[in-house]
């Protein structure tokens, strides 16, 4: 097993350099065609490397790691329209936001095997914790299906304010720059600040993400490469599908539920089996319908103004 960590962490590596250091190796403004045809790169790979599970691991392998794809996939398009918010705040050149998500997820990718083999050593120890996680789960889907306006604050972000505490922040940006020296005097950009409010935003995102893919797999390689290929899909997807993020008005009941049946998963797991191909039939059922739902019926005029909001200047 170790030989596929090692092959896997390289072709990843491989990848992220390939993207940053050749292909948008120069800033630019991400279009539709090409965010498209990042989007299907990514979905492909994701996808073959599950018949590679497959064929490799067995069935039950693979079911695990689409299930938990699916389940991270799933949460990631929610979580785009708060990058949406975040880059509206600080007023982020658009040629800079692919810049901003690729050092973003870099990141991510770090703090997320932090989570992962955190969380499955907390249940290997102490069994009873996935009772908790279980109820959290419901907790957060209930909270998320009477909530759907997310709210962020990079202002009162913690991370913002360490910063700001060692070194002072330019209201400015200089291109992709994370610092600039102005008349002798250190400055971190505002460039640095949005990476850290995006590391920082998906470690809450993954205190909700993790424990539901955890209920489908205790293995860490099959939960960890489940939300590696989701995240880093999660750039091109949201220049794919920025403009249309409000078409899906009612994706966020679609998400409580799936948040709510994997708690109710690990609270009867013990009492009640459920195959990993009914949690990813009912999974892809539930978010199939919310999609379908928003479309069949649309966000009125109305709500659409009321939800909009409007961009904003980086605060010192």
């Amino acid at each position: 097993m170790t030989l596929w960590w090692i092959l896997f962490t390289v072709f990843i590596l491989g990848m992220l350099v390939l993207d940053l250091g050749v292909i948008n190796r120069r800033a630019h403004v991400i279009k539709m065609k090409e965010a498209l045809i990042w989007t299907s790169v990514w979905v492909s790979l994701a996808l073959l490397f599950g018949v590679g599970v497959y064929y490799l691991q067995g069935h039950h392998k693979a079911m695990e790691y689409f299930a938990g794809y699916l389940i991270e996939k799933s949460l990631s398009i929610d979580n785009l329209f708060v990058f949406m918010l975040i880059f509206a705040y600080f007023g982020i050149p658009r040629e800079l936001e692919h810049k901003a998500l690729f050092w973003g997820i870099l990141l991510a990718l770090v703090t997320r095997a932090i989570f992962i083999f955190a969380g499955v050593a907390l249940i290997n120890t102490f069994h009873w914790i996935i009772y908790i996680f279980g109820v959290f789960l419901i907790y957060t889907g209930i909270k998320m299906a009477l909530n759907k306006q997310t709210e962020v604050h990079p202002d009162r972000n913690i991370a913002i304010r360490i910063l700001r505490f060692f070194i002072p922040v330019s209201d400015k940006f200089d291109g992709s720059k994370f610092f600039v020296v102005k008349k002798g005097v250190r400055y971190a950009t505002p460039m640095l600040a949005v990476v850290l409010v995006l590391e920082t935003t998906d470690i809450l995102f993954a205190i909700d993400s993790i424990p539901a893919v955890l209920a489908i797999s205790k293995d860490p390689f099959i939960v960890y490469t489940s939300n590696v290929f989701a995240i880093l899909g999660m750039r091109s997807l949201y220049f794919a599908i920025a403009g249309l993020m409000r078409l899906f008005h009612l994706l966020h009941f679609g998400l409580a539920g799936i948040l709510s049946f994997v708690g109710v998963k690990m609270l009867v797991e013990d009492f009640l089996h459920i195959p990993v191909t009914t949690s990813l039939i009912v999974i892809a059922s539930i978010l199939v319908v919310a999609i379908v739902s928003s479309i069949i019926w649309p966000k009125k005029e109305e709500e659409e103004k009321e939800g909009e909001v409007p961009p904003l200047a980086m605060k010192e």
